[in-house]
């Protein structure tokens, strides 16, 4: 799974690039895309079913209050790396907001989105992948 990045990069020729350089709302724009993908293909891997339904299933948990519960389960797993991409995501200025949470869920959403990109730009796909699952866990939000 670790090879997926690199074979990307190297197939659309893409420079490496110093994570720091990234913005933390860069980081969110894409760690946000990561986690729903890997919320999808959970959610499909369990069963077949249509459409609406996996989408009304999955939006329970890509929405901010959930992810605002899914890192406050894992905060004390985290490295000093992950804490501070999670910490700049959260404390990024917000643009806008989220229509059913509080302003404290969004931040919080929005550390745990930058989180999600810093692991998955810095091809540490596994260790994303074990913070969501460990998440899940914690929060009772295994499908």
């Amino acid at each position: 799974m670790e090879e997926s990045i690199n074979y990307l990069k190297t197939q659309f020729q893409l420079p490496d690039v110093d994570i720091r350089t990234y913005s933390p709302q860069v980081l969110a724009y894409i760690g946000d895309g990561i986690y729903e993908l890997i919320i999808r293909t959970v959610l499909v891997g369990k069963g077949n079913c249509q459409a609406n339904d996996l989408h009304r299933k999955a939006s329970g948990y890509v929405k901010a209050s959930a992810q605002a519960a899914m890192v406050l389960a894992i905060r004390e797993e985290l490295t000093e790396d992950e804490h501070h991409a999670y910490k700049r995501g959260r404390n990024a200025r917000a643009f806008s907001m989220a229509k059913h949470a509080t302003m404290g869920e969004y931040r919080q959403a929005t550390g745990f989105e930058a989180l999600m990109g810093y692991l998955y730009l810095t091809g540490q796909m596994t260790r994303l992948v074990d913070l969501v699952r460990m998440g899940m866990e914690r929060t009772g939000g295994l499908p």
